[in-house]
């Protein structure tokens, strides 16, 4: 088996072999930009390094060996050198990247006698202790797990005893100090001793590196993204370049496009005398890159231009790393960047423009989860007007958020987790093991580091509003405090984080959502010529439907009545409906209950000028809108004039034993049809008022909870005759369909039978998925997360369609309907309904609709569209194979 590949032996489409970083410095040594020499140790050696109980196996000893000899041979350099030492970089490499999780260490073979020939050769001590003391602490952190802030407190001591306000501060004197008191922690700490071998070293941190894909951060990131945990990783060995050889020297790393705005406009850092790390972890403030054009003129031009040949090469705007020594450029790493959403889409759509790329290639790289992360809520304008700015730094990653500060992630998960706050993040700089805190955060604020900082990158990954390097701001960890220009906050104190333009506010402020930008018209247009499936919106108020309206949706694939009595006044008519003892009774309150819900109706079928609109009847059980405690059924009989005592044993007499399985939906209409009655006519009502202004209205009326065609067939039938009255009346007719809420497993089964007397289907997957698995939706919290901790669930099936239960028993139904009636229209209006990965499943087993909250629209409709452009890739694979 072959680990290991010299980097002009690989190519950019090695990337499950070689890791995207491997991958990309074989492609640019092959392209002859200037990449320090290597190799890569393959993601498959990772897997032998799992199967030989986490270690290398013989082979991959074998073939290091012989890989550091041919870079030796081909440099000039040898481990150990007494004239000339080798010195290599460790980093990891996965297929996808997964920036921070996994570990790397810098400057392996300095020990005790290379760091003074290294002295020597440059005739710079400083620099040759400065990269020692870095490797001690990288290498003491990642191999031996000493914590990276015990090396960092000896780093501050030093500083702060000599009163130095940068590490550029220390002397050589200092440094050499700084280097024995972190030997001395590795046995304080660790009892072990600092390995003087660099093969010792070498090796040790290769472990480390293939060890690091399963440390916590990284599973918790692969979570987070949805990123297979069987990948692995690839181990990256390059030979060193010097960024903190001098102040002509320096690392950076920039953006082919701005990742937080998508301007075509390269973006980045760069920090002098530093080495890449220092950038990274936001330890000190960078230099926008535009400086370097002052400079060092020469050096930035070769750097935009390779810039620009890289991404025209990989059609995408990338992410570089560069380091400088001593005046010649480095390139370190290409991949493609990190991006907001809102960068995201308008990058896409220029590519498309520039001829780079496809519509649908440009409708394939999108996240249909981040769109709705473009719709950025922003702070209101009159409350904003009434606060003031009381600290300012980098607008990292754009949108507004309020929220409970805390200085831990494990202090704002528990708060998040356990109080159910809003929190937001703040401290001094994130690090990879901050990943829990930042991923439950509604913004994440840090004092230090610049736009590409972890705090920075991570934050734009989620979507996530985010300030960095922000003035003013001191965070005192052991006393929980921190201080914003002079305030002094705790821990549960609000702040407001304007991500966009790197404020923050003392306290709350109210936010407002923005509108589809341009862009992101375009790629919904793009969305809509490409897919088949209709995009509706779940709406039951006027103000929710003129919202999904807004973002493009259909029409309305799902009110729920319901919603629509739970304003103070209906809900008064509801429960002297309720509490009725007969139909006589119940006259009174129907009829009010009618003329509100024709309004409402009204409203909803003039805003759809004439698109589709799916109205469902009443569906929950009756007790939900009864009283429950003694002081509120007082309330209550006061409000409806009635004895307490009476009121108290109507609600008692209504209480279920199980109200999820018990007289709800189509069986109140069996047991009180005068209910759906007074819904219909108030649905047909609303219609026909229309149909006299000229707007023709074909409403879709639908029978939740339907168990069989007999059911079915009965409500179908109060239903038709209540409109034929109607019709009668009024002396004027519309176009309407009847059709069920197909969330039984019976009724899947059946779907054939159902079908006959059913003009359409709509699948309601929560009970679907409540009634397949035997879990309450309302209680799967207590349970939930453990099965998906432990990997008896995949993901949580209210969240995703379980494709091998509840979807067979939906690809059951669409099969039986549509055999009985082949132009059948199916939707599915559940919570799923705007899952990008559920459509992918409705799309395959064809889906007329899906219908969701209104926000998630344009999520689904370019879900909708990735869908349909996989599935017919795959059936022209098919087609071809036929064919061959």
């Amino acid at each position: 088996m072959k680990y290991i590949y010299r980097f002009e032996e690989g190519n950019k489409d090695m990337r499950r072999l070689l890791g995207g970083k491997g991958a990309n410095l074989a492609q640019m040594t092959t392209l002859g930009f200037p990449v320090p020499d290597g190799f890569t140790i393959t993601t498959e050696a990772c897997q032998a390094f799992y199967d030989n109980n986490n270690q290398l196996n013989d082979d991959t000893l074998t073939q290091i060996e012989a890989a550091i000899a041919q870079l030796s041979e081909k440099v000039g350099k040898q481990f150990n050198s007494p004239t000339n030492p080798l010195l290599v970089s460790v980093r990891s490499g996965a297929a996808i990247s997964m920036p921070g999780m996994m570990d790397t260490i810098l400057n392996i073979g300095l020990n005790d006698q290379t760091v003074e020939v290294l002295a020597n050769m440059t005739d710079n001590r400083r620099f040759a202790y400065d990269s020692y003391r870095r490797l001690l602490a990288m290498f003491g952190n990642v191999v031996y797990e000493i914590p990276e802030g015990v090396f960092d407190q000896v780093l501050e001591d030093v500083k702060t005893t000599h009163n130095y306000q940068s590490d550029l501060d220390l002397t050589v004197s200092d440094l050499k100090e700084i280097v024995d008191q972190f030997k001395d922690l590795y046995v304080g700490k660790a009892g072990k001793v600092f390995p003087q071998d660099p093969k010792e070293q070498l090796l040790a941190a290769v472990n480390a590196v293939f060890e690091s894909w399963n440390n916590h951060r990284a599973q918790v990131y692969r979570r987070e993204n949805h990123i297979a945990s069987d990948l692995g990783t690839a181990v990256n060995i390059q030979m060193m370049v010097f960024g903190n050889a001098g102040e002509d020297s320096g690392t950076g790393v920039a953006f082919t496009r701005n990742p937080a705005t998508g301007e075509n406009k390269l973006f980045g850092e760069y920090l002098l005398n530093a080495q890449g790390e220092d950038v990274v972890a936001g330890i000190r403030t960078p230099q926008p890159i535009s400086t370097l054009a002052d400079t060092m003129p020469d050096l930035y031009n070769e750097f935009a231009a390779i810039a620009k040949k890289l991404e025209f090469y990989y059609r995408d705007m990338q992410d570089l790393e560069f380091t400088i020594e001593h005046g010649t450029l480095y390139m370190l790493q290409a991949r493609d960047g990190k991006r907001t959403p809102t960068a995201a889409v308008k990058i896409a759509v220029d590519l498309v423009d520039e001829g780079l790329i496809s519509q649908t290639e440009a409708l394939l790289r999108i996240n249909p989860d981040s769109v709705g992360a473009i719709l950025y809520p922003e702070f209101d304008e009159a409350e904003l007007d009434q606060n003031t700015v009381a600290a300012s730094g980098l607008p990292a990653s754009p949108g507004a958020a309020s929220g409970q500060i805390y200085f831990t992630a494990e202090s704002a998960k528990a708060a998040h987790d356990d109080l159910e706050q809003q929190v937001i993040l703040v401290r001094q700089d994130t690090s990879p093991e901050d990943i829990e805190g930042m991923v439950i955060s509604e913004a994440i604020v840090t004092s230090r580091g610049g736009m590409t900082s972890h705090a920075a990158v991570v934050a734009r990954g989620m979507g996530t509003p985010a300030t960095v390097g922000v003035n003013g701001l001191q965070v005192d960890y052991q006393n929980r405090v921190a201080t914003i220009s002079g305030e002094q906050l705790n821990e549960g104190d609000w702040i407001s984080v304007d991500g966009t333009n790197g404020n923050i506010y003392i306290g709350q402020i109210k936010t407002n959502d923005t509108k589809v930008n341009d862009n992101l018209s375009t790629i919904l247009e793009w969305s809509k010529q490409e897919s088949d499936m209709g995009v509706y919106a779940n709406a039951d108020t006027p103000a929710d439907f003129a919202q999904a309206l807004k973002f493009g949706a259909d029409g309305i694939g799902l009110t729920r009545t319901e919603h629509m009595f739970f304003k103070p006044e209906r809900l008064l008519e509801m429960r002297r409906l309720i509490i009725a003892e007969d139909a006589k009774e119940r006259e009174a309150p129907l009829a009010e209950l009618a003329k509100m819900q024709q309004g409402d109706f009204y409203e909803l079928f003039r805003l759809s000028e004439g698109r589709s609109v799916t109205i469902r009847l009443l569906d929950p059980p009756l007790h939900e809108f009864l009283p429950h405690d003694e002081k509120e059924i007082q309330k209550v009989a006061d409000q409806l004039n009635i004895d307490p005592t009476y009121l108290a044993r109507r609600v008692d007499a209504l209480k279920e034993i199980n109200p999820m399985l018990g007289h709800r939906g189509d069986r109140l209409a069996v047991t009180f049809p005068d209910i759906y009655e007074m819904q219909v006519r108030a649905i047909i009502g609303a219609a026909l008022d229309l149909l006299d202004q000229g707007l023709i209205i074909e409403p879709h009326i639908m029978i939740p909870l339907t168990g069989s065609k007999a059911e079915m067939k009965w409500v179908r039938e109060v239903v038709v005759n209540q409109v034929e009255q109607l019709f009668a009346k009024k002396g004027a007719k519309l176009e309407y369909t009847v059709g069920t809420m197909m969330e039984i497993p019976r009724a899947c089964l059946t779907a054939d039978k159902v079908a006959e007397v059913s003009d359409f289907f709509s699948f309601g997957t929560n009970d679907l998925t409540q009634l397949t698995y035997g879990f309450s939706r309302d209680d799967v919290g207590s349970f939930m997360p453990e099965y998906i901790k432990k990997g008896i669930l995949p993901a949580d099936p209210f969240q995703t369609v379980d494709v091998d239960g509840v979807g067979e028993l939906m690809k059951m139904a669409v099969e039986k309907g549509r055999f009985a009636k082949p132009n059948l229209p199916i939707g599915v209006c559940g919570e799923i309904g705007g899952d990008p990965k559920s459509i992918e499943f409705f799309e395959a087993i064809h889906v007329s609709y899906v219908s969701c909250s209104p926000f998630r629209v344009p999520v689904a409709k370019l879900a909708a569209a990735q869908a349909h452009i996989k599935l017919n890739k795959k059936k022209d694979v098919m087609a071809n194979l036929v064919k061959n």
